[in-house]
């Protein structure tokens, strides 16, 4: 069957379709031997043998999706030249080749998604689909009912307006606020842009939630398979047969 390269990468568990799009632009990726580069390429899943950066992948392998309670002081990435902590050193367990559902950076924790399902990552992560992400954030200051409102109607950063957002200040102590905020997008670092271009520097961020699922019971660290029924669920939301 003839299928897009891209999504023959996602369906391998080597990148979400975005991700396989940058690869081959950059010449990572050949198809029986030669250097593709063009997006449009489609590639035969029984006959073509396709490599990334000089390894065979197949796209045959049963979907999972894994959720990881990531650690601050962790990348999410899979190597880093500085030696740094990855997620992946928290998953030697796992075989399959798994990729991140969006991004929590270096000094963020919380809930963190990772699969081999590449239609379904690029579904969670697509602002269209508006899948709900929730924060625990602390921040320097007081934040006040004017600040909320600019958050909530969204705020103009430098890539763009944000789309209108939920805010709910659990404590406000003069020297710091806790919140709980809700985004719908997936932008590089968005909620402590939001909350920096208001005049508030964000000092803790832990995600919660994500399309409807909680991090607790998971410790720091720890990760476990989501069920068939919590896929099934992610699936609906965003528009996809079970």
């Amino acid at each position: 069957m003839q299928i897009r390269l891209n999504k023959y990468l996602s369906r391998a568990g080597r990148a979400s379709r975005r991700q396989a799009d940058r690869m081959i632009a950059s010449g990572k990726v050949r198809v029986n031997g030669q250097v593709v580069t063009d997006l449009g390429r489609t590639v035969d899943d029984a006959k073509d043998r396709v490599e990334v950066e000089g390894r065979p992948i197949s796209a045959k392998q049963d979907l999972v999706t894994i959720a990881l309670h990531k650690p601050p002081g962790c990348l999410v990435t899979r190597d880093d030249p500085q030696g740094r902590p990855t997620v992946y050193d928290l998953l030697p367990q796992v075989k399959t080749s798994i990729f991140p559902v969006g991004r929590l950076d270096f000094d963020s924790e919380g809930l963190l998604l990772l699969t081999n399902d590449g239609e379904l990552a690029f579904r969670l992560t697509h602002p269209r689909f508006q899948v709900p992400k929730t924060y625990l954030v602390k921040v320097e200051g007081e934040v006040g009912e004017d600040k909320v409102r600019r958050l909530e109607r969204g705020v103009r950063l430098e890539d763009g307006k944000t789309s209108p957002a939920r805010i709910r200040i659990l404590t406000a102590a003069g020297a710091s606020s806790l919140m709980r905020v809700e985004v719908f997008e997936g932008r590089k670092r968005e909620v402590r842009r939001m909350l920096e271009s208001v005049g508030h520097r964000v000092t803790m961020l832990k995600r919660i939630a994500f399309a409807g699922l909680d991090l607790a019971p998971l410790a720091r660290g720890r990760w476990r398979f989501l069920s068939a029924r919590e896929v099934k669920t992610l699936k609906d939301r965003v528009g996809m047969k079970s």
